[in-house]
């Protein structure tokens, strides 16, 4: 059931960063995951959203050269 709640939470924040939600997904979601959930998932996914501007950047500056 973690690895269920993981994804859900997983979901959640990657919908959160797309911008859209429905409220009663977002209910949903307020009432089946925690806090700390959140906060790790939303740390990853930052980081991976970071890290992949930075392969973009990368690859375009190889590209350039």
């Amino acid at each position: 059931m973690a690895k269920r709640s993981n994804l859900k939470a997983a979901l959640a924040v990657f919908w959160s960063f797309f911008g859209v939600r429905k409220r009663r997904d977002y209910d949903a979601d307020a009432q089946g995951l925690t806090p700390v959930q959140v906060i790790i998932a939303g740390l990853i996914g930052a980081a991976v959203f970071v890290l992949t501007l930075f392969l973009l950047v990368y690859l375009a500056m190889q590209f350039v050269k």
